[in-house]
């Protein structure tokens, strides 16, 4: 049967609420009308997030004992009660991940977060500012043979009040993206769920997510595909874009698309026909199948078509490979992500849109959506 137009490929964006202030300030003289912040100000917002997003991060790094990385000397941060106390659990739950990726041999020596803003409104003395966030994240040599870094870009909007004094106290950060939450931000909401609409698709079984896995090797050359051309692609363009494919990153997430595009690089061939039936892939510059951008729908094509089969343990996936995620359990997967790399030791690490990512280990996945439910998929 052929489906309704996809379901959404991406889990929904995910709120964290926050405070602090600088002892830099814009003058709340403004307009009726948003009228753009002054450089000076926008630096003080910078600095607000820096320090924000920078204390998630360092929380997750072996040594605590030193801050941050980018050279900015942040003011005394105002938090007030009830924001304070989030926070507090918010940094709580990110030493609670870093526990669970140390179970796993996984830890960080080092990390450096840095905040750009993209654009900043002020409104009668409440501003609006959409920054983002780039981090590096070293990898502790546990086994050996783990990549030399994970990165990441992530988009937050913030928002903030002049207080008296001439403080600013941010009253919200929002993540903007629709994928999984960066490896620094700590899960806050339930994705959507959609409900299923009773009929019935090729949506394959969900693989076992135990440490260590059953070998499973993989032959990387001499076959159909070229995996190492598919794991290049995706390396190059986990954060720059690929401007000959159109980006959906508004439309639902761009991780199906991503990958997608990564399959095709490394010998994936076009399945013509119409848009909707599950059972065609293609994309031709002004339109595309619902199964090149649709994570569901991308599942029902690569079973049905036998381009692809289950694995039975996410750990079991090799360069090449796709993992996705149903994060809820509703029986929607939410999220597509490409093994870039894989250690000797048998730790996948996964290249991805909707959150830009490179790199990031399968096991960083699970410590933070431990009760998710995981496809694995042998291209």
């Amino acid at each position: 049967m052929i489906p309704k137009r996809f379901r959404p490929a991406a889990i929904a964006a995910l709120t964290v609420a926050l405070a602090s202030g600088s002892m830099l300030a814009y003058s709340a003289n403004a307009g009726t009308g948003p009228e753009a912040a002054d450089r000076a100000t926008s630096d003080t917002f910078a600095r607000i997030a820096d320090d924000v997003l920078s204390q998630r991060t360092q929380a997750l790094v072996e040594d605590q004992s030193g801050h941050h990385n980018s050279g900015h000397n942040p003011a005394k941060t105002r938090l007030s009660a009830q924001l304070k106390k989030d926070e507090d659990a918010a940094i709580a739950s990110l030493r609670s991940r870093k526990t669970r990726l140390a179970e796993l041999g996984e830890a960080y020596t080092g990390a450096d977060t840095r905040v750009a803003v993209d654009r900043a409104t002020v409104t009668g003395g409440k501003a609006t500012v959409q920054v983002t966030e780039q981090t590096t994240l070293t990898y502790k040599k546990v086994r050996g043979d783990e990549p030399a870094t994970t990165d990441f870009r992530t988009r937050y909007e913030l928002t903030l009040s002049s207080k008296k004094g001439g403080a600013w106290e941010l009253t919200s950060i929002k993540s903007q993206e629709n994928g999984p939450v960066a490896v620094n931000e700590p899960v806050a909401a339930a994705a959507n769920v959609v409900k299923d609409d009773g009929n019935q698709y090729p949506d394959g079984t969900p693989a076992s997510t135990k440490y260590p896995a059953p070998a499973k090797p993989k032959a990387k050359t001499g076959g159909t595909y070229d995996y190492a051309a598919m794991a290049s692609y995706a390396e190059k363009y986990w954060s720059n874009y690929n401007p000959s494919y159109r980006k959906f990153t508004g439309a639902g997430g761009d991780c199906t698309n991503f990958i997608s595009q990564a399959l095709k690089a490394g010998g994936w061939k076009a399945v013509p026909g119409s848009t909707s039936d599950y059972r065609n892939w293609w994309y031709d510059g002004t339109r595309q199948s619902d199964s090149w951008v649709g994570a569901n729908e991308w599942a029902w094509f690569t079973l049905s078509n036998q381009r692809a089969a289950n694995l039975a343990n996410v750990y079991q996936t090799d360069v090449g490979d796709i993992v996705q995620v149903d994060f809820n359990r509703d029986g929607s997967k939410d999220h597509s992500m490409m093994v870039t790399y894989r250690s000797s030791a048998g730790m996948p690490y996964l290249t991805y849109h909707s959150t830009n990512t490179y790199r990031k280990s399968l096991a960083s996945i699970i410590a933070s959506y431990p009760n998710a439910v995981y496809y694995a998929y042998r291209t």
